[in-house]
C-alpha cells in the first residue's frame, strides 16, 4: 500500500513524462511521504498501438458495421489490417530506440502500410538528404502510426489525439454542461482501455489519495473520466487535482458537481497544498484530521464550493523542493517520432529529456498578453546553479539520461551563465535546450560559453515583429535586437526557434505584412531555424483580459462556474486576423526548409494583401554594423580552451631583433597559433591558465588590465590585437 498515487491522465508526449508528478514525488521524499506516479498516456499508448491492441481496434463493431459509411482512406487501412498487427510491435520497439537495425527495413519502402499521410513523402524529398538513416526511419514510422491515428479518429474515437484526447471538452469550457453530460455517457473504446489500466494500478498500490496533475485541456476529460471510475469503484479513496489548466481556467469553479469527482482541487505551486492535504487525509507529517488546514485549494463545505487557504504556512522555497524522481515511470517505454524535417522541431517529440527550472516565474514578467498576474510567472525566485546542477548529476545517476529541457518561461541569462560554468568544472556531459528572452545579455561570448556547456538550442517570443507593437506588448526587445541575439546564438551552433504572433490588438495589415517580411529576411540571413505562428488569444488573466480597454478590445462578459481563461472579444480594428493563418503558416514550412525567399508576399495569400514597408536589406544592415568594442570591467574573463605549447624565436626587421614566441593551441576540431612579442606572450600563458575552468577563482576585464598595465604597457591595444582577437574567437569569452 501507498499512500499517494499521482498520475499523469493521457495524452501529453509521446518520448517523455510530463514533469509534474515527478516534481511532486521529489518533494514528498523530502517529507518522507510515500507516494507512486504513472503515466496513464505512455501506458494507453502503448497498449493501442500494440498486436493485440490493433487487433481489437480493427474487430471494434463499429469498423466492421456494415451500416457505417468510412472515408477511402480508412477502407485502405482497414483492407491493410494484417499488415498493420504485423509490422506495429517492431515499429514501436524502434522509436524506442530498441531496434535500431530496422531503420533499414523502413526505408526500403517496402516494409510499412502506407495510407494518406504519405502522400507528403514526394514534397518531402528534398528534406530527406539532410537526413540521416535513423531519422528518416522515425520520420516514416510516425507518419505510419499517424495514419493508424486518423483511422482510430474516424473510425473508434473522435476525440483521440496522440498529446491530447478530447481537448474541445477541455478548452474555454465555461459551463461543466458538455464534459458532465459526456461523463455520463458509455465509455468509449479508449475510456475502457485507460480504466482497465488505472484499475489494475488501484489493485496494486492501494492509494488513499490520487492525485491528477492536468496540464493541458487535452488531459480534462481523462482526469474526469478515471476520478469518476475511482469515486464509483474506490469510494473510500480521496482524489485531488492541479496543475497547469486548474491554475489557469478554474480559478472561480462554483459549479458543485465537479466535486463530485474530486474531493480537493489546488491551484498553483502543488508541493505545500499536497502535504496539507495528505495531513487532512489523515497521514503525512503531523497529520491531524481534526485541524484540517488547506492552502489554495477547493473542496465542497455545506453543498458550495469554497476556497480554502487557511494555512498560515509559505510556500517552500525552490532550493528545498529536492530533486524530481523519476522512479516508477517507465522511462524506457517513451517512443520519439519525427513529425517533420526540421532538427528544431524535433527536440519536442524526439528523444527523452529530464525536465528542470532553472528558476520560478519570469524574470520579466511584464508581457501584456501572458498571465503576469498569476503566481507562476509572477513569483520569481531562481535556483543557485549549484543546487541546479546537483540535481542534474542526481537525474543522469537515476535515468541514465543526460539530456535536459530546462522548462522555463524564460530562463535568466546570469544564471544561464553560471550553470554553464558550473556543468564546465564539474566536467559534465550533458546536452540542454531551454526558453528565453531574445536580450542584449546574450553576447556572441556568452553563447560560446552556453554552447561549450552543452547547449544546443533555445526558443523564445519575437511574437509580432514591429517594433510599435513589441512596446506595446512591453516585451522589452526591438527586431534589431532580435536579430543581433538570433545571430550570435547561431554563430556559436545554437539553434534558434521564434515564436511569433499575429491578431494582436490595435494591429494593422500592413503590419501583418511586414511582420511576414521580418521573419522572411531572419530566416533568410540564416539566423533563425525555426518558428511557428499563432493567433493571439486574450487570457482573462493577462493585463490585457485584466483591462481590455485600455488595449483597443472589448471582451464578451461570460458567466463561467467552470473554467474561465480565454475571453472572446473585439478589436476595434475590425480586421479579421484569422484569414491569414494559413499564408503565414504556408510561407514558414517553406522558410523552414530553405526556399521561397524569392517569391512575393503575395505569393502565399488568396487575397490582396498590401506590399511590405520594410527596406529588402533591413535584417542584414543591421547584422553589418560594426561591433561594440567597449569594454565592460566587471565582466568575467575565461579560457574555454586547453593549454598552450610555447616556442621561441628571433625577429629581425630593418636591423633591429627581438624575441617572439609563438603558442600553438590544440582544440577538437583544429591546431591553430598566434605570434606575439615574447613578454607579452608568457604573460597572456600565465593568464590562460589563470582564467582557465580548472580554475575556480574567476577574475575580470579590470583585474587583467591592472595585472597587464603593471607588467607592460597599453592593454587596449594589446587585447583587440588581431592575435587575441583571433583567440576570441576560439574560446577566450568575457560574460
Amino acid at each position: 500500500m501507498t499512500p499517494i498515487l499521482l498520475i499523469t491522465p493521457p495524452f501529453t508526449q509521446l518520448n517523455t513524462p510530463y514533469p509534474a508528478t515527478a516534481y511532486l514525488k521529489g518533494f514528498l521524499n523530502t517529507k518522507n511521504i510515500s507516494s507512486y506516479q504513472i503515466d496513464l498516456g505512455i501506458e494507453v499508448i502503448l497498449k493501442l498501438f500494440s498486436k493485440e491492441g490493433l487487433t481489437t481496434i480493427f474487430k471494434y463493431e463499429v469498423v466492421s458495421s456494415k451500416d457505417f459509411a468510412i472515408s477511402e482512406n480508412s477502407q485502405r487501412i482497414y483492407a491493410l489490417r494484417n499488415d498493420y498487427i504485423h509490422t506495429i510491435d517492431a515499429v514501436i520497439l524502434f522509436l524506442q530506440g530498441n531496434n535500431p537495425t530496422l531503420a533499414h527495413q523502413i526505408c526500403s519502402g517496402e516494409f510499412l502500410p502506407e495510407a494518406s499521410r504519405f502522400a507528403q513523402l514526394e514534397d518531402l524529398d528534398w528534406a530527406f538528404g539532410t537526413m540521416g538513416l535513423q531519422d528518416k526511419a522515425k520520420h516514416l514510422a510516425t507518419l505510419y502510426l499517424e495514419d493508424l491515428s486518423d483511422f482510430i479518429i474516424e473510425c473508434i474515437d473522435e476525440n483521440f489525439g496522440f498529446s491530447r484526447y478530447a481537448e474541445r471538452l477541455g478548452r474555454s469550457a465555461n459551463s461543466f454542461d458538455e464534459l458532465y453530460q459526456k461523463l455520463n455517457e458509455t465509455p468509449t473504446y479508449i475510456d475502457q482501455v485507460t480504466l482497465k489500466i488505472l484499475a489494475q494500478k488501484l489493485a496494486e498500490i492501494q492509494p488513499e489519495l490520487v492525485c491528477f496533475s492536468v496540464p493541458f485541456p487535452g488531459n480534462l476529460y481523462s482526469a474526469f473520466k478515471c476520478a469518476q471510475y475511482i469515486k464509483q469503484h474506490f469510494p473510500n479513496t480521496k482524489t485531488a487535482m492541479g496543475g497547469g489548466f486548474p491554475n489557469t481556467e478554474l480559478r472561480s469553479l462554483t459549479d458543485v458537481r465537479v466535486m463530485d469527482f474530486f474531493d480537493f482541487i489546488t491551484l498553483d505551486d502543488g508541493e505545500l497544498p499536497i502535504e496539507l492535504i495528505a495531513q487532512a487525509v489523515g497521514f503525512g507529517l503531523s497529520a491531524n484530521p481534526n485541524e484540517k488546514e488547506y492552502k489554495r485549494t477547493f473542496i465542497l463545505e455545506d453543498e458550495k464550493v469554497v476556497f480554502k487557504n487557511n494555512s498560515s504556512k509559505h510556500d517552500y522555497k525552490q532550493s528545498e523542493v529536492g530533486t524530481p524522481d523519476y522512479s516508477d515511470l517507465q522511462l524506457n517505454k517513451y517512443i520519439s517520432v519525427i513529425e517533420i524535417a526540421n532538427p528544431m522541431h524535433s527536440l519536442w517529440s524526439d528523444g527523452r529529456w529530464n525536465k528542470l527550472t532553472m528558476a520560478h516565474g519570469c524574470y520579466w514578467g511584464k508581457c501584456t498578453f501572458c498571465d503576469i498576474s498569476l503566481d507562476y510567472i509572477k513569483i520569481y525566485e531562481p535556483i543557485a546553479a549549484k543546487i541546479l546542477v546537483d540535481r542534474m548529476e542526481e537525474l543522469v545517476a537515476q535515468t541514465n539520461e543526460s539530456g535536459f529541457h530546462f522548462v522555463d518561461e524564460a530562463a535568466p541569462p546570469a544564471l544561464m551563465r553560471e550553470v554553464a560554468l558550473e556543468i564546465l568544472r564539474r566536467n559534465l556531459t550533458v546536452t540542454w535546450w531551454t526558453n528565453i528572452r531574445f536580450e542584449k545579455s546574450f553576447t556572441q561570448d556568452l553563447c560560446l560559453l552556453l554552447k561549450a556547456s552543452g547547449c544546443i538550442a533555445v526558443s523564445g517570443g519575437l511574437e509580432v515583429a514591429s517594433d510599435r507593437l513589441l512596446d506595446l506588448i512591453d516585451k522589452g526587445v526591438t527586431v534589431a535586437q532580435v536579430a543581433q541575439v538570433t545571430r550570435n546564438f547561431t554563430q556559436s551552433g545554437i539553434l534558434v526557434h521564434a515564436y511569433l504572433m499575429y491578431g494582436y490588438p490595435t494591429q494593422t495589415i500592413q503590419e501583418t505584412v511586414d511582420s511576414l517580411e521580418m521573419v522572411r529576411q531572419l530566416f533568410e540571413a540564416g539566423i533563425l531555424q525555426s518558428g511557428f505562428w499563432h493567433q493571439f488569444a486574450l487570457t482573462a488573466h493577462s493585463p490585457i483580459g485584466l483591462n481590455p480597454e485600455k488595449f483597443g478590445v472589448k471582451a464578451k462578459e461570460v458567466n463561467a462556474p467552470f473554467a474561465l481563461n480565454d475571453l472572446e472579444f473585439t478589436d476595434k480594428t475590425g480586421i479579421n486576423h484569422e484569414k491569414f493563418s494559413f499564408g503565414l503558416k504556408k510561407s514558414l514550412f517553406n522558410y523552414l526548409h530553405g526556399i521561397g525567399f524569392d517569391f512575393p508576399l503575395q505569393e502565399w495569400f488568396e487575397f490582396k494583401i498590401p506590399k511590405t514597408t520594410i527596406p529588402k536589406n533591413y535584417i542584414q544592415n543591421i547584422l553589418n554594423q560594426p561591433a561594440d568594442f567597449t569594454l565592460k570591467p566587471n565582466a568575467k574573463v575565461i579560457w574555454l580552451g586547453n593549454t598552450p605549447e610555447i616556442s621561441y624565436f628571433t625577429k629581425t626587421k630593418k636591423g633591429n631583433s627581438w624575441e617572439m614566441a609563438q603558442l600553438t593551441f590544440h582544440s577538437k576540431k583544429e591546431t591553430f597559433s598566434i605570434n606575439l612579442e615574447k613578454p607579452e606572450a608568457e604573460w597572456l600563458c600565465k593568464t590562460l591558465s589563470e582564467i582557465s575552468l580548472q580554475n575556480p577563482n574567476t577574475k575580470t576585464l579590470s583585474n587583467l588590465k591592472t595585472d597587464f598595465e603593471n607588467q607592460l604597457e597599453n592593454f587596449e591595444l594589446f587585447w583587440f590585437s588581431k592575435a587575441v582577437m583571433s583567440l576570441r574567437e576560439k574560446g577566450l569569452v568575457i560574460v
